[in-house]
């Protein structure tokens, strides 16, 4: 079979089964379980249990997420130039496991006394597994599901799978403990053996049950150039200035959320946990809905009313009352409905522009655009990491118990609720004359039919 006829047949794919789209999200478990602890346990494991300076730790994690900024666009356009009758992001896919695998047997099963360069070395290649799986399943998903609103309903349950990986990962060290099975650090290390049994798992599961259409690829095309070309189309310009700010202030969220509500309202650690799970659970639940929303009024629409909807919600956790654990729990339910729509829309969306460029330029890009999204994502949550510097420039102090001064204290509600509120409002605007909609998706894969045909 050519691939004229190959494209042909993606352009007219039928609608996907649920099984095949579980199969397909069915690794996002195992890679959201490795993305929570890379931000929340790890550091503190590390300093703790292995006996790594703080700084030490701090500065191998900075240096490898400035290294791994750099990764994405070069994975993204050696998918681009990959060509394989299997599939190219199958391919990569089932190459970047393994390498995912021992890099994460490393990491969570360290011995004490590791010492600076282990960290280092094993961060690296973890990241870099990271960056060629996710990649290569978020572009795998871009040509599993050609139709636009398949798409939505595709990365849905991506972005649902990926929700139950955190509370998965969230979860498994307090049942250790509850369960008295062991320590923190043993609660680490299970994180790590469900990890080490769900990638490959999942990856044979997904392989085996859904497909990877082939389409016509064109011509391979420089890094340099290729990236100029497509910053400056000002659909992909809009597409990635939403994921910035949908990256930044959920970041913030995640920083801060123990700080706010330990020291502004009142409740412990394990109250405040609570109320993540229940933002997260919320999330989960409501993303079928945000796709089903998509489909009825277009992505770009669905994702502006998702973000003013997450604005106002979010901004009303301030008038929550202190210590009334019922109230705040059921307010952060709520304001987490819309947590979910912005990845999972903004992947969608720039599934369909990477059909664009394919029409307009005759090049097969999809890897680089997905990198894009990869690296505003990585660059949201590291900028988000900046209001703990803010944070310490005022005095505040982070100790349980401890008394912090007034400017401290308002400097901590402006950062947790009033930036975010105003990020999610940009997230908005950004959007407004968004051109690339169901009619014009439509046009892009009729153009494309029409074209391979001839």
């Amino acid at each position: 079979m050519t691939d004229a006829h190959l494209s042909k047949e993606t352009l007219a794919a039928p609608r996907r089964s649920n099984l095949v789209l579980a199969a397909f999200s069915g690794p996002c478990l195992p890679y959201a379980a490795i993305g929570l602890p890379l931000a929340v346990s790890l550091p503190a494991f590390y300093s703790q249990y292995v006996g790594l300076d703080l700084a030490a730790v701090g500065l191998a994690f900075l240096l490898v997420r400035c290294i791994d900024i750099f990764f994405d666009p070069v994975v993204g356009w050696g998918m681009d130039r990959t060509t394989s009758k299997w599939g190219p992001y199958r391919t990569w896919l089932t190459a970047g496991t393994p390498i995912l695998m021992l890099a994460v047997w490393f990491i969570f099963f360290v011995k004490p006394g590791a010492g600076f360069g282990y960290l280092f070395v094993w961060l690296l290649v973890l990241y870099l597994g990271f960056s060629v799986t996710t990649l290569a399943q978020l572009a795998w998903g871009a040509v599993l599901a050609p139709q636009y609103d398949e798409r939505s309903r595709l990365y849905g349950w991506w972005q649902s799978a990926n929700i139950v990986g955190v509370l998965i990962a969230l979860f498994i060290p307090t049942i250790v403990l509850q369960a008295g099975w062991g320590t923190y650090e043993d609660g680490v290390r299970a994180m790590g053996l469900f990890i080490l049994i769900g990638l490959p798992v999942t990856l044979v599961a997904a392989v085996l049950l859904a497909p990877e259409p082939q389409v016509t690829r064109g011509e391979t095309h420089g890094a340099l150039k290729a990236w100029i070309a497509l910053i400056v189309r000002p659909v992909v310009r809009k597409v990635l200035w939403c994921d910035l700010f949908l990256g930044i202030a959920p970041g913030i969220t995640g920083a801060l959320l123990f700080f706010y509500f330990e020291s502004i309202k009142g409740f412990d650690r394990g109250q405040s946990q609570i109320f993540m799970v229940l933002y997260f659970v919320a999330g989960l639940i409501a993303a079928p809905f945000w796709s089903w929303l998509a489909v009825r009024v277009g992505k770009d629409r669905a994702l502006q009313i998702a973000s003013i909807a997450f604005a106002v919600l979010y901004g009303l956790v301030g008038f929550l009352p202190a210590g009334n654990f019922a109230v705040t729990a059921i307010g952060l339910f709520i304001a987490g409905l819309p947590y979910a729509a912005g990845l999972l829309l903004t992947r969608a969306m720039m599934a369909d522009v990477a059909d664009e460029v394919r029409l307009e330029t005759g090049e097969d890009r999809m890897g680089l655009l997905f990198s894009f999204l990869s690296l505003t994502t990585k660059l949201g949550y590291a900028i988000s990491v900046g209001v703990l510097i803010i944070l310490g420039w005022v005095g505040f102090d982070q100790a349980v118990g401890a008394v912090n001064t007034p400017t401290a204290l308002t400097t901590l509600t402006i950062l947790f609720l009033a930036v975010p509120t105003v990020l999610l409002v940009l997230s908005a605007v950004v959007l407004r004359a968004y051109p690339l909609n169901a009619e014009r998706h439509a046009e892009v894969r009729a153009g494309l039919a029409a074209r391979d045909a001839a």
